[in-house]
């Protein structure tokens, strides 16, 4: 996926990296750290909640690059 098809669909190109855990009240959310790969933000790491199977090396398409996911057990 070009730089100009990430923009026109808005959404940019994230790689997991870590699985930190579970999150959610039963479970179901996957916590991730992983590390964008363009746009402005890119080389940053952050840390999402993702639904669904997920392992390192997967790639996401995140909406958007500034919203981070709380650490799991709030601190």
């Amino acid at each position: 996926m070009s730089a100009e098809e990430s923009e026109s669909s808005g959404s940019t190109p994230a790689e997991v990296i870590e699985v930190v855990g579970r999150t959610g009240m039963h479970g179901e959310a996957m916590q991730v750290k992983c590390r964008i790969r363009e746009g402005e933000n890119q080389g940053r790491i952050i840390t999402r909640n993702v639904l669904g199977p997920v392992r390192e090396g997967d790639v996401l398409q995140l909406r958007e690059t500034a919203r981070e996911a709380d650490t799991i057990g709030g601190q």
